[in-house]
């Protein structure tokens, strides 16, 4: 106020939120996400039913899933989001982790916050000590190579033990295993490079979840475009064509006038010729497999099967790189230009019918570097959830083969960097020892979820391994089977470095943005946000529409 004159900065009905308010509420919020994910982490964690707008319906434990299919409306929960969809990218697996230690750290920091701590000397000791942990974590990290199997295994089975498919997860995890093998590629240096898009996942409802395989071709979703063609071709030469085997149209309007039958028959016996013109360069070159990314002509696949060739039209973009890197075949732009030595070859080719669908399999590829897995489950949930969690043991086994370092789980590896993080606080001068301090109790919520999870009482578990560290054994976890503490080396509870590492950043990074945040101003719907946009949030309820 001016005098008795109001002077109006903010336009009417924008609600801002200052100070401590303001960090509690952000807090607050992402905090709620963390807990919303909290009782799916490990062995014992249950699941979620999510049920969207439409009814669609998904059930799974998968943190990144829960959270994509949350429809979170606080921009401080969205951050939250954030860190498990990085960690997804990353890594594949520990987004839960990843989550609910971004809201232990906020939980640690509002105490701090309310003893008058500032958030800044909060976020340094944070940063500080994420750094030290990352460092530790490199200390702690066992060598794994891309020859030791087992040990690949015991990871990719680490990921998949806490999901439904845990029952099976012996056979996924050869499968996974296998796969990821086929398509690792040594580059010069001497590093390993894995290109999941190399794996093709196919699925099909029908079967158990124990008749999922891995195949070492490609499954194309076609089948064969003429009823007298072969349905299956052994020794097969395979050309990939990218042009369509059709009578080409002018590129220009074009009128043609014909005055005399005997032109149009001339007419018709030419568009006949071009497309056995087409087919006989396609034989010529000794193919007798053909995929098409475009159309072929009725009478194109009318001499195709007279010709014993078997041929499959519309093909994806992707489906045929993936063919061209498992036979060895040149996509092919221009059909006049397919030689012999662009065609790629495989043992067999051939079609089967899985469940309502006829399908292509191209198998017995003799190095490939593109494979399928075929995925088959008794409900569609239940095949989408198998193919979650196979996306987690590819991920983990793809990460560790290219670091090729892993540490522990089990709660091992945060406990024992919370222990050593105690002990460097001790070493640093300042505010920002409570904070690094902070941050080691933070790390402990992973076993203490674990327990809690398995019905454990936390704090005995927490003072038993802290024991256990103490005394050395640096690999002691919770074992939520027996609530005992282990050994989680001889257990097999092994995870790729590279998760626990992009949790500790992804989770710092979000609790500091987040706590540096005094201010909130938000603007009322009306303007600007067009017709129906956005509403301003009633902040006493702590979120926004």
């Amino acid at each position: 106020m001016i005098g008795q004159t109001p002077v109006l900065i903010l336009k009417e009905g924008t609600k801002r939120e200052k100070g401590k308010g303001a960090q509690f509420s952000n807090i607050t919020a992402a905090r709620a996400i963390a807990d919303s994910v909290r009782s799916t982490l490990g062995p014992r964690g249950m699941d979620k039913m999510l049920v969207d707008s439409m009814g669609d319906v998904v059930i799974t434990n998968d943190g990144v899933t829960i959270l994509k299919e949350i429809d979170v409306e606080h921009p401080a929960a969205k951050m939250l989001v954030e860190v498990a969809k990085t960690q997804d990218d990353e890594c594949g697996d520990g987004t839960t982790t990843a989550v609910i230690l971004a809201g232990e750290l906020l939980k640690k920091a509002e105490a701090l916050i309310e003893q008058n701590v500032h958030p800044t000397v909060i976020s340094g000791g944070f940063r500080m000590a994420a750094q030290k942990g990352r460092e530790l974590l490199e200390d702690l990290a066992i060598p794994v190579s891309p020859d030791n199997k087992d040990v690949l295994k015991d990871i990719a089975r680490t990921a998949m033990i806490s999901k439904s498919v845990s029952a099976s997860r012996d056979l996924l995890a050869d499968v996974a295993v296998k796969a990821v093998s086929a398509v690792a590629e040594k580059k010069d240096g001497g590093a390993w490079q894995v290109d999941d898009d190399n794996i093709q996942v196919v699925k099909k409802q029908g079967g158990s979840m124990d008749d999922t395989e891995m195949i070492a071709g490609i499954i194309v979703d076609k089948e064969a475009v003429h009823a007298g063609m072969p349905k299956r071709v052994e020794k097969a030469k395979i050309a990939l064509i990218d042009s369509a085997m059709e009578v080409k149209k002018t590129e220009i309007d074009a009128k043609i006038e014909i005055t005399d039958p005997s032109q149009l028959h001339a007419f018709l016996d030419e568009e006949e010729n071009m497309l056995k013109k087409m087919v006989e360069i396609v034989k010529k070159s000794g193919a007798n497999v053909l995929f098409c990314q475009k159309g072929i002509d009725d009478l194109a696949q009318h001499y195709l099967a007279k010709n014993n060739v078997y041929a499959v039209r519309r093909v994806k973009k992707s489906d045929m790189e993936k063919l061209s890197k498992a036979t060895g075949a040149n996509l092919v732009t221009k059909l006049d230009d397919l030689k012999a030595n662009d065609l790629g070859t495989a043992n067999l080719v051939e079609e089967q019918k899985i469940a309502d669908d006829r399908m292509t399999f191209v198998t017995g590829c003799k190095n490939p570097k593109a494979v399928s897995v075929l995925i088959r489950g008794g409900t569609e949930h239940v095949i989408d959830e198998i193919d979650r969690s196979l996306h987690d043991a590819i991920s983990v086994i793809s990460v560790a083969i290219e670091d090729g370092k892993l540490v522990t789980g089990g709660g091992s590896t945060a406990t024992e960097l919370a222990l050593k993080l105690r002990d460097y606080a001790a070493s640093i001068g300042g505010r920002e020892q409570i904070a690094i301090d902070a941050f080691a109790s933070a790390l402990e919520v992973v076993p203490t979820a674990l327990a809690e999870n398995a019905g454990l009482d936390p704090i005995d578990v927490l003072i038993e391994l802290r024991k256990a560290h103490k005394s050395g054994k640096k690999n002691a976890g919770v074992n939520v089977f027996t609530g005992k503490i282990t050994d989680m080396k001889k257990e097999k509870v092994l995870e790729p470095l590279r998760v626990g590492r992009q949790g500790i950043s992804s989770a710092t990074d979000a609790a500091v943005m987040i706590l540096r945040i005094d201010d909130v101003i938000a603007s009322k719907g009306d303007g600007g946000g067009g017709k129906g946009g956005p509403q301003m949030p009633n902040m006493d309820e702590g979120g926004f529409d």
